[in-house]
């Protein structure tokens, strides 16, 4: 909170709600009645422990999703931006991927929870006043360039770029790369990774296209990518030779 206020001069007010909690969301929007927009980000979203606890991910990604959408819906008008992934594509048979590429079995219930919680508020949007983006995010990586926001998961990294920086400043004894056999120039897999702060501007631009309605379907799905894919050892070099430091593999 006081890097966003460091950042935009702006505080922001901030409820700490539980959003599994019904009851919870039923108080919050009696006390911001006037809400006319909404970005849901509050889900879990790591693949690995999706696989180890997917009971929880279906609680928390689809519980809490339905209680905002309930009451939403009460609303004359409402704006909602949806945090999904391209995990919705599953093992996509054809690339690159665009917004109208088949949906395949997701390949995880983290996965899983996004393509059901698209589906859900397909069904909202067409029953009721609401106004939807989704937009399915590629690989997020970095920070704010001021270093006042940024990742710091608790234990061990399940991305890239913070298990790279945390190898770099000796918080990890090294990163582990798995594959070196991939058809890539550098032999490792090859992502599209967008920056945050990107990520953030296309956040700001969606809503924006709800609230001067320039928006041609209730419901309007884009992908959040870059185009350009980069390997996991591009990334590591990459690093590297911006900060001086090195990476111990």
């Amino acid at each position: 909170m006081d890097g966003i206020e460091r950042i935009s001069g702006k505080k922001p007010i901030f409820s700490a709600i539980d959003l599994r909690e019904k009851k919870a969301v039923q108080e919050f929007f009696k006390t911001y009645d006037d809400i006319s927009g909404l970005i849901h980000f509050a889900a879990s979203k790591a693949v690995g422990e999706s696989v180890k606890n997917p009971l929880l991910y279906y609680e928390n990604n689809i519980g809490a999703l339905v209680y905002i959408l309930q009451e939403l819906q009460k609303k004359q008008k409402a704006n909602f931006i949806f945090s999904s992934s391209c995990t919705v594509y599953g093992q996509a048979e054809m690339m690159p991927i665009a917004e109208t590429t088949p949906i395949q079995p997701a390949l995880s219930p983290y996965g899983n929870t996004k393509q059901i919680g698209e589906e859900i508020i397909a069904d909202v949007v067409k029953v009721s006043d609401i106004n939807a983006i989704l937009l399915r995010y590629f690989n997020p990586i970095g920070a704010h360039p001021s270093a006042e926001i940024g990742e710091l998961p608790i234990g061990v990294p399940q991305n890239l770029v913070p298990f790279i920086t945390q190898a770099a400043a000796g918080i990890r004894s090294e990163l582990s790369v798995y594959g070196n056999d991939y058809p890539t120039p550098a032999g490792t897999c090859i992502r599209d990774y967008i920056h945050v702060v990107d990520l953030a501007k296309a956040h700001v631009i969606a809503l924006q296209r709800l609230l001067n309605k320039k928006n041609v379907e209730p419901l309007e799905i884009f992908n959040l990518g870059t185009g350009t894919g980069s390997s996991v050892l591009e990334v590591i070099t990459s690093f590297e030779k911006v900060s001086g430091k090195k990476v111990s593999l």
